[in-house]
């Protein structure tokens, strides 16, 4: 399998790492416009082929898309960086362009990839993308709340004193302000959250409280080092693992609906199933009346900054 990183900052850089560890990958293309920074990534990574007893995959630097010629999975990271004085829909407004300017060129060297957005806000540039482009929807998936979604399992995982992968739950919605955390589907060990902590005497998990926590990680941590890194290329390697085994499993993504609970023309994160061809399918919960009055609530705002963006950059909607 070929896979492309397009952008060789933290994230880019991180997710190669994954990638080469993993070792099952037989060629990896890292793409950046500063060619002499993609060298030098890639020439660092050379000397961990002696240390790894893993596959040994090619690597390559360049700043010419035809090296990504027939990719199976191309990464978006490259993009602007939120500014003092911005707000994220002016981040939004660049982005978007960049995104479908990055998707145009990776479309005319392959147009069979399952393109992942991690550029922020991942959304909306997903959804750009989409209809800009001739990517049908499912092979073009927002890295959206799967890192929030990890960071829910941490925090309960804390609480409660088991590992992390013994917690389940989603954060749903929009990758940032716009999520929310629906309690009816968070359980440890198997069992309901309040029954857990009731029949273990603990304190019971208080939903909005966990959300508030989640999303104050991630302004903690960009706070401390002025980006987030390790949580988001650890997020997309597990993307590319469903998508290189056709694992078929079910992951938080950013999604274009096109009908799921009503909606259409909205990206956002919702558990969908993912395999070899990226989304396979959306699946419906059964939210209470609350979670899907929340859920409904964030598709409108999301629609609402997609208007806005259109207006500003001429992009199709």
């Amino acid at each position: 399998m070929k896979i492309g990183i397009i952008g060789a900052g933290a994230v880019g850089v991180s997710i190669c790492n994954y990638l080469l560890t993993l070792g099952s990958i037989r060629e990896l293309v890292l793409l950046d416009r500063n060619v002499e920074r993609a060298e030098g990534e890639v020439f660092d990574f050379h000397h961990t082929a002696a240390l790894t007893f893993t596959k040994n995959t090619r690597i390559t630097p360049s700043d010419e898309y035809m090296d990504m010629l027939g990719a199976d999975i191309v990464v978006v990271t490259a993009g602007a960086q939120i500014k003092e004085g911005q707000n994220r829909l002016d981040l939004a407004e660049i982005n978007s362009k960049i995104g479908v300017d990055i998707a145009n060129n990776i479309e005319r060297v392959a147009p069979n990839a399952v393109v992942i957005v991690v550029s922020n806000p991942c959304d909306i540039v997903t959804h750009s993308i989409i209809t800009n482009t001739r990517f049908p929807p499912e092979r073009v998936i927002s890295a959206g709340c799967v890192v929030d979604t990890a960071r829910l399992m941490t925090i309960v995982a804390e609480r409660v004193n088991l590992d992390p992968k013994n917690v389940f739950g989603y954060v749903l919605g929009e990758h940032g302000r716009h999520c929310f955390a629906p309690k009816s589907l968070i359980s440890i060990a198997g069992q309901p959250a309040d029954y857990y902590c009731d029949a273990n005497h603990l304190d019971r998990i208080d939903a909005d409280e966990l959300l508030d926590s989640v999303k104050q990680a991630g302004y903690e941590i960009f706070r401390r080092k002025h980006n987030t890194t390790h949580g988001i290329a650890a997020s997309v390697f597990r993307i590319i693992q469903a998508i290189v085994i056709n694992e078929r499993s079910v992951l938080p993504v950013g999604t274009f609906l096109q009908g799921e609970y009503g909606l259409e023309d909205v990206v956002m994160s919702l558990p969908a199933i993912i395999g070899r061809q990226g989304i396979e399918k959306v699946l419906i919960h059964p939210f209470t009346d609350e979670e899907t009055r929340i859920m409904l609530a964030i598709a409108e705002e999301m629609h609402r900054n997609m208007v806005k963006v259109s207006e500003k950059t001429g992009l199709v909607m």
